[in-house]
């Protein structure tokens, strides 16, 4: 058996959930009639105290989404080097929105209310774009799954606030930060203009994200979304397995933000890692001894049936998921400690 852990979106619907999705109430969403997921995002919205959502088929469009309705072409974004609007959107942003993205230099992705201050260009020099939005990624991706501080976000807002700028949460993983921190979706729709949070992560759905937001921001969400490409019909079978994963699959989530901290303490002791993130969550990143070639370990796992990917830089990592399992765990725990 084959134990994946480069990602959590390797995950596959549980037995309950594919139930849930073939009996699912559909209609044409296009037209607004899929009761599904008509009941999907109302169930967000409210979640987040906000008065829309809409769902999308992935997390990339519905940041993308977010981008162009906070800015016009021309103007800047600011954004962590690590994030992952710049990194692995496929240069979205500049494409879809003509915008560009001033990159901040913060801690394992994420920076403080005083590095934004001071890379919002004076809206009167017209020599520099016009900054308009602030997007934060939380928990963050190439950071190690780590979670920020809530009390910096509030300062963040306010600022944006001051400044008339918009405030974006790239929420993919933002179910893994609120049960790490024991904060709540209530908590964070107030603090950002729009959030976007993925089903198909931690929560084990195949498919789909959503995005929130108030009127005035997300009027114009289905016309993006329809320019991008991401009109559905009968999207209510996917929405369903959202609706399953927001009732079952939230709590579970601890058990792989355990797991996680295990295999980073079994790295911690190994003789042929130099490094390893702090484990907040689901993710593990890690770096091997110099000495060590990157290829050669991940082969070796390869060869015992363990899967881990690259993130370039010398760093590595590995991901714990709904689908793997104690018995998995126990293995993969058993061959690092014995490499």
């Amino acid at each position: 058996m084959i134990i994946d852990l480069r990602s959590d979106t390797v995950t596959k619907p549980s037995l309950e959930m594919m139930e849930a999705m073939m009996t699912a109430k559909v209609g044409d969403d296009v037209y607004k009639e899929d009761e599904t997921i008509n009941a999907l995002e109302e169930k967000v919205a409210q979640q987040f105290g906000k008065s829309h959502a809409m769902f999308f088929p992935s997390g990339t469009m519905a940041n993308q989404t977010a981008l162009k309705l906070h800015t016009n072409p021309g103007d800047q974004v600011i954004c962590d080097q690590y994030a992952h609007i710049y990194n692995y959107e496929g240069g979205g942003a500049s494409f879809n929105s003509g915008i560009s993205c001033k990159l901040l230099d913060g801690h394992r992705g994420m920076f403080t209310a005083s590095q934004v201050e001071e890379a919002i260009n004076p809206p009167e020099f017209y020599h520099s774009p016009l900054t308009t939005l602030v997007e934060i990624e939380n928990t963050t991706n190439k950071g190690g799954g780590a979670c920020w501080d809530f009390n910096e976000i509030l300062k963040i807002k306010d600022l944006c606030k001051t400044h008339n700028l918009g405030f974006h949460l790239d929420g993919a993983r933002l179910w893994n930060a609120l049960v790490a921190k024991n904060e709540t979706t209530v908590q964070y729709g107030a603090a950002f203009n729009t959030i976007s949070v993925c089903l198909s992560k931690g929560l084990g759905c195949p498919i789909g994200s959503v995005l929130v937001g108030d009127e005035a921001i997300m009027k114009n969400a289905i016309r993006i979304r329809k320019i991008l490409g991401g009109g559905m019909r009968q999207g209510g079978f996917l929405a369903a397995a959202g609706l399953y994963a927001l009732e079952h699959n939230i709590e579970r989530l601890e058990e792989d933000h355990i797991k996680a901290k295990q295999l980073g303490d079994v790295l911690l002791k190994s003789s042929f890692v130099k490094k390893v993130e702090p484990v907040e969550t689901n993710i593990v990143i890690f770096q091997l001894n110099e000495k060590y070639s990157e290829n050669d370990f991940l082969e070796v796992l390869s060869d015992k049936n363990i899967k881990i990917i690259s993130m370039g830089n010398g760093k590595l990592r590995l991901v714990t998921h709904l689908n793997y399992s104690d018995n998995q765990h126990d293995k993969v725990v058993n061959v690092l400690e014995k490499l």
